[in-house]
């Protein structure tokens, strides 16, 4: 029986070695290669072709739906997603992909998840998988917005309810998440987390901010012509002049 070649595409070196020391122990499978960015990823799987791809969702500039969408679903092998996403966005994997892998994951569960894509890459069922993940990258929201945002940590992940994030702000391609006194980095830019975002609660007040409207207790102006947003915990986040009417649109009156 021929080997299976597998592509590993994850922006944290680290969890890529450790990807590929678990692959290493399955006799059936070989590393065609790894890739820590999308574009990269791209590039290896029209080039490699490989049989079977760990794909990570979250990777700053191009994403794990943007790989599928640039190579085209119905050229892309068996593809098993690797993702910190809450169990409510996951839900839709579970209709449209092969397989996915919750960080942080443990050696049962990517067993589980390696075993169902050996079996489907030598079953050859390429035309139902390309489907599945055509309809994937249409509506990668899946179930709806998100619940919580999961904050990944060396010794393992953190869970904050949607509810309790104050603010987000921009830092270069990673948000910090300003929720109940306490700050959390995540590798996510801005723009993709605003997409995930319930629009009713939460509003983009410049480039680089994020607000949860039910976190807001006044608006005060300020002398340069801007105005400030200050938060339940006192927090104070400025509003540009230039998303000052958005909001008031937002909100269905005038501030």
């Amino acid at each position: 029986m021929n080997r299976l070649r597998v592509l590993v595409v994850d922006d944290e070196p680290v969890a890529r070695s450790g990807i590929i020391a678990l692959l290493s122990r399955d006799a059936e499978l070989e590393v065609a290669g790894e890739c820590g960015d999308g574009r990269s990823a791209v590039s290896a799987i029209q080039e490699l072709k490989p049989d079977l791809v760990l794909l990570d969702v979250q990777m700053p500039e191009m994403d794990g739906f943007e790989v599928i969408a640039a190579v085209g679903a119905e050229r892309m092998p068996p593809v098993v997603f690797i993702t910190a996403w809450d169990q409510f966005a996951v839900r839709a994997f579970d209709v449209h992909a092969l397989d996915y892998l919750l960080k942080p994951f443990d050696d049962e569960r990517f067993a589980d998840a390696i075993g169902r894509a050996k079996r489907a890459a030598r079953a050859g069922n390429v035309g139902e998988l390309a489907e599945r993940l055509a309809a994937l990258v249409q509506s990668p929201g899946g179930s709806g917005w998100l619940t919580r945002i999961v904050v990944r940590k060396a010794s393992g992940a953190v869970f904050v309810p949607i509810e309790d994030v104050d603010w987000i702000e921009a830092a270069d391609y990673c948000a910090r998440i300003h929720a109940r006194g306490k700050v959390h980095v995540i590798r996510e830019t801005m723009q993709r987390l605003e997409e995930k975002l319930d629009p009713a609660k939460f509003f983009r007040v410049h480039r680089s901010g994020i607000v949860n409207l039910d976190r807001v207790r006044e608006m005060q102006p300020t002398p340069q012509g801007d105005h400030v947003l200050v938060l339940q915990d006192g927090s104070r986040v400025r509003l540009s002049r230039a998303r000052k009417a958005a909001l008031e649109e937002r909100l269905g009156q005038p501030l």
